[in-house]
């Protein structure tokens, strides 16, 4: 952006944070205008994000910042600055991005002003990075997992560069609060309680590209969510790659559970979500928590994997089938009502026909609500990617059918029982292939379709189920 006059600072740049990234975006913010002042509109941008819930929260962080210095958000790539969260849990999601940068040049060409960055999970790969440098060199930005929060400042450093700007950081133990965050929406929001992830899975990339684990402070925690309901939320998704470790590394540590007692008692906050949860770290003081809670909801996300005690091990995740099967008795013993989803991996280096009936046997006794199933994906970088025992593709095909089947089987059955009940429903949206009905959840997580316009988004109603569609219901609003 050389053709734009550098800013000239007109005050020091101050050392702690967030006064930097404020002091940053200021500047930004001047940029913004000029290049307004050139092109005579508004400038837009477009966000999009790749993978889990942790991307999706970051990216509501880079719309806050972005509209803090005076750009307008667009869902067309044909925007000023297009930048790509990306996730990188599978090869696929990498090859995905490229296709998409490969389309942006082209726009780019008819708008030489345009930023592109990149950030996330891909960016912290080493031959990720390089592979940019070499073959997408019209990329403007690019940024990691564990500097975030130094968006503004980075954005300046764009405008103020005609070369690539690469900020790549291996780790932190930094924390950042107070910052801009645009909610996707009003009424419900994702809140980060934890960054990183100690587990090293053998087939899993996150703790190589997430970094160590790392909690935020509770009363940081405690205060966002009071600001959140301040300003119409009523749910929260507690966010972290393990939430049952969090606390751990704090300077005085405290349990997952007791931050949960902390939140339930905010005032307007009506339901609390949160994953994902680790069963090696599901402790009986957070069942306890969740048997007497008012606000914490039916829903309890807990990857299985593999039902097998063996193939458990060569996956690094430190509980046996029997554990796994003796912590859902005690969750259900607690909370009967309670709907359990799961991950399921199915052809792991190694699995055996006798391995996957293990799975089978697992899914028959817990009977999940629903679950992910995915086939196993080499991971470049992980020590399950290094394995020779690879299960042949057309096995894994046909195990991935079998377990697919049944997991659906079950989930049918599950949700028929609730046929008939009145349930209340937080209401998210005017549905999207028929306008006179809204769609909201339970309280198990499960969708419900009913009558309604959108003065009710954001309300939790009762709703009588009229009918289980298989993985959905249709019903209508009990008149009070």
């Amino acid at each position: 952006m050389k053709e734009l006059e550098k800013i000239v600072p007109s005050a020091e740049i101050p050392v702690m944070e967030p006064q930097r990234q404020f002091y940053f975006m200021d500047i930004a913010k001047q940029y913004v205008a000029r290049l307004e002042e050139k092109k005579g509109r508004k400038l837009t941008f477009c966000v999009n994000t790749f993978g889990c819930q942790m991307n999706a929260r970051d990216s509501e962080k880079l719309c806050g910042i972005l509209e803090a210095v005076g750009y307008v958000e667009t869902d067309t790539e044909e925007a000023d600055f297009v930048i790509y969260n990306t996730c990188t849990v599978r090869e696929n999601a990498n090859n995905k991005v490229y296709g998409r940068l490969g389309y942006l040049q082209g726009l780019k060409r008819k708008n030489p002003d345009m930023i592109i960055a990149l950030c996330g999970c891909m960016m912290q790969e080493e031959k990720v990075v390089e592979k940019l440098k070499k073959s997408y060199r019209y990329v403007n930005l690019i940024f990691g997992t564990h500097n975030i929060y130094k968006f503004a400042e980075l954005i300046v450093q764009t405008f103020e560069s005609d070369k690539m700007v690469i900020d790549i950081w291996k780790d932190t133990d930094k924390i950042v609060e107070e910052l801009p965050v645009e909610r996707k929406y009003r009424f419900k929001s994702g809140v980060n309680i934890m960054f990183g992830c100690n587990n090293f899975c053998s087939y899993c990339i996150v703790p190589y590209v997430r970094g160590r684990e790392r909690s935020r402070k509770p009363q940081d925690i405690i205060r966002e969510i009071e600001g959140l309901v301040a300003d119409g939320v009523v749910e929260v998704m507690l966010l972290g790659q393990n939430v049952n470790s969090y606390g751990k590394n704090l300077d005085v540590p405290v349990t997952f559970a007791e931050l949960l007692q902390e939140i339930e008692k905010i005032d307007g906050l009506e339901r609390i979500r949160f994953m994902t949860s680790h069963p090696k770290d599901l402790s009986d003081e957070l069942i306890e928590v969740m048997k007497h809670s008012k606000k914490i909801c039916k829903h309890l996300h807990l990857p299985l994997q593999s039902g097998s005690s063996r193939v458990l091990k060569e996956m690094n995740r430190r509980y046996t089938k029997e554990q796994y099967l003796a912590l859902v008795d005690r969750i259900r013993a607690a909370v009967p009502d309670i709907a359990l989803t799961t991950d399921i991996i199915v052809g792991f280096p190694g699995e055996t026909e006798e391995d996957f009936e293990e799975t089978m046997d697992v899914v028959r006794k817990v009977q999940y609500d629903s679950a992910f199933t995915f086939i196993y994906s080499k991971r470049t970088g992980t020590p399950a990617a290094e394995k020779e025992d690879q299960v042949p593709e057309a096995v894994v095909k046909e195990r991935f059918d079998r377990l697919l089947a049944e997991v659906q089987t079950i989930a049918a059955k599950k949700a028929q029982a609730y046929e008939g009940q009145t349930l209340p429903v937080l209401v998210e949206e005017v549905n999207e292939h028929d306008k006179n009905l809204v769609t909201g959840r339970l309280s198990n997580n499960s969708v419900v379709h009913f009558p309604g316009d959108s003065s009710l988004i954001g309300k939790i109603v009762d709703v009588c189920l009229k009918e289980c569609k298989g993985f959905y219901y249709m019903g209508e609003q009990c008149e009070k």
